[in-house]
């Protein structure tokens, strides 16, 4: 069985039993919601007693809940074509050079980690129609400076 068979499994289940993410991540539990799905969809991995709760879960063999603890190759062919996703990257790409900017001009020469990182979410009842509220927060990152010498910052935080 491969890593995408699984996964389509996962969801054979979960369509099978009408479950919904929440109550699987209420089940589960131990970290957010986003790693949950994203393991179970095959772009994160499951420590062991969280693996062990997947599996039992959704009854899958100890080779399948195995899988889930694998470090999993992450990533999407890009840019998407799923509209849902392609619109994150719209709004990166006539977005992003504002938000590095700002970003920057706020830290310094670095990066927002995508490793140390949190997403939140919620609906937000609106008169025109709902909207989604998304909140992301992850670890500055300061670019290193490999080789400065003596009164030269070794890291790219904000100069004051």
């Amino acid at each position: 069985m491969t890593r995408a068979q699984l996964t389509e499994k996962i969801l054979d289940i979960k369509r099978e039993k009408g479950w919904t993410w929440k109550q699987i991540c209420a089940e589960i539990g131990g970290v957010s919601d986003t790693l949950i799905v994203g393991a179970l969809l095959g772009q994160m991995k499951l420590v062991k007693p969280l693996a062990k709760k997947a599996a039992a879960l959704f009854g899958l063999s100890e080779v399948e809940e195995r899988m889930l603890n694998e470090v999993p190759y992450r990533g999407t062919p890009m840019p998407p074509t799923d509209p849902l996703l392609y619109r994150f990257y719209e709004m990166v790409m006539v977005n992003g050079p504002a938000w590095k900017a700002l970003i920057e001009e706020e830290f310094g020469d670095g990066i927002m980690s995508a490793i140390d990182f949190d997403f939140q979410f919620e609906r937000m009842a609106h008169e025109k129609g709902d909207r989604v509220k998304i909140e992301m927060t992850g670890k500055f990152l300061p670019y290193k400076y490999y080789g400065a010498e003596q009164g030269i910052p070794a890291y790219g935080f904000k100069e004051e």
